[in-house]
């Protein structure tokens, strides 16, 4: 099994859907028959991306809006307040049937199928970016309000009830429930909080108070066993964890819960070859459809290529009546654990490959709220966590992210001859081909698809010639 690719060349000054220039896009191509797994991951870990047969690699100095490849780290992946927001709007539509207000409004698609090489097909949409700035912006806005007013409270407030340290420390090592002494000030007069109400806590006192009566239960519990006691044990703390992707996705729901959601995995058409390792994940490699079925009815369709380091979003299509669920963070967020279920199975498997990041594009910046996330350096070819790169593409479209200036391509070509062609239905190293070409010329399309694939692929791939 062998993938065959027909290079097509460089394709310059056509109309980009960005940045809606003209004639700004650039980019190089190739058709591909066929194409193995591992031909794609090394293809894609160079800046290539398919949209159906076609693989394509932006030149990044030239085109308008710089295209980087950029993965994700999902097994250190924490959903952010935004992503849990739209989890648990699933989760109340499917328990409930509530539809959160404010977000019901049609949605449109950030791309269309008519321009193959345009192929990023977006995860999310334009709604949805705004919904979640809007609402980070008013959060950061309500607890800045919300600190003002306690720091008014505690500057007033005269009468406090507070736990005595001594009183605690005493304790330490007794075997007996600690009782807090409680010690009353008197409110200065004209001056103090309303005793009818609770004081105000701060966060940070609270977790103090936690974490003391964590270790008083400790030192009682260990005390009484010491002695052969019965252990007396104080109430619990409720933990602080923060809730796994996991506890929100695959949260149980009760059995006369609104609705259904069912997911459903098969093979679909794509110039990848399947493949079934006995090291690989059960449902092997290859291109696969996820459905998202709703009571029944199909609402969505991800595309998604599972290659031997990372599964790879291709590209989501969903019903707009359902876009008030914002399928698009949904269905990412769903791809990034069953990255995770997968990688259980083949520890090598553990990337997610979002397609590209534009930062010269706004809507399409949102991929960098996925963290921990890396952005592929274009002329070195190597990993950048994100993070080190922002404020270089804050001062321009094009940077080469690999701060190291003596750094070179490691995996481009370097001997052309071994290059592996396919031409009258036999496969042969370039050094043999070029001896019976009848066309100079050729080479420098040959050598540029070289330097484009990399040596490996180069030597792996057959290119098709006629």
């Amino acid at each position: 099994m062998a993938s065959v690719v027909e290079y097509k060349g460089l394709k310059a000054g056509y109309y980009c859907g960005y940045c809606e220039s003209r004639e700004g896009k650039t980019s190089c191509g190739m058709w591909a028959h066929s194409m193995t797994v591992q031909d794609y991951q090394d293809l894609i870990d160079r800046g290539w991306r398919r949209s159906g047969k076609y693989v394509y690699k932006p030149v990044m100095d030239q085109t308008c809006c710089p295209q980087y490849t950029i993965r994700c780290h999902p097994l250190q992946f924490q959903p952010s307040k935004s992503h849990k927001k739209v989890l648990k709007k699933m989760l109340k539509f499917l328990a409930k049937g509530e539809i959160s207000k404010g977000n019901c409004e049609d949605e449109p698609m950030d791309s269309t199928v008519e321009d193959a090489v345009d192929g990023d097909f977006a995860l999310i949409n334009k709604l949805d970016i705004k919904c979640d700035l809007k609402t980070l912006s008013d959060l950061k806005g309500s607890i800045e309000s919300e600190e003002k007013e306690k720091e008014k409270s505690i500057k007033k407030e005269g009468s406090k009830e507070f736990i005595h340290p001594q009183s605690i420390e005493e304790k330490l090592g007794s075997g007996e429930p600690s009782h807090p002494i409680k010690v009353h000030i008197g409110p200065k007069p004209g001056k103090g909080a309303d005793l009818s109400k609770p004081p105000c806590r701060k966060a940070r006192e609270m977790r103090k108070e936690r974490q003391r009566l964590k270790r008083m239960q400790q030192a009682s519990a260990a005390a009484s066993e010491a002695q052969g006691q019965p252990v007396c044990l104080l109430p619990k703390a409720k933990s602080n964890q923060p809730k796994s992707l996991e506890d929100l996705i695959f949260q149980s729901l009760p059995e006369n819960a609104s609705h259904k959601l069912e997911f459903t995995r098969f093979l679909c058409s794509s110039p990848l070859e399947a493949e079934h390792p006995a090291d690989g994940p059960e449902c092997g490699y290859g291109s696969f459809h996820q459905q998202y079925w709703l009571d029944g009815k199909i609402i969505a369709v991800g595309v998604l290529d599972i290659l031997p380091y990372c599964v790879s979003s291709v590209y989501l299509y969903y019903d707009p009546d359902y876009s008030f669920l914002s399928l698009g963070v949904y269905s990412a967020l769903r791809e990034i654990a069953f990255t995770r279920q997968l990688h259980e199975k083949t520890s090598q498997l553990s990337y997610y490959y979002m397609g590209f990041y534009i930062h010269s594009c706004p809507k399409m910046r949102y991929k960098g709220q996925y963290r921990p996330s890396d952005l592929l350096c274009p002329e070195t070819y190597v990993w950048v966590p994100i993070e080190q790169c922002l404020p270089s593409l804050d001062n321009s479209k094009y940077c080469r992210f690999n701060q190291d200036p003596e750094a070179e391509d490691e995996g481009r070509s370097k001997e052309l001859d071994r290059l592996r062609v396919f031409h009258r239905r036999s496969a042969m190293p370039y050094g043999v081909y070029k001896n019976h070409q009848e066309d100079p010329s050729e080479e420098a399309g040959v050598l540029e698809y070289a330097n484009l694939v990399g040596q490996k692929c180069s030597e792996r791939m057959l290119l098709f010639r006629h």
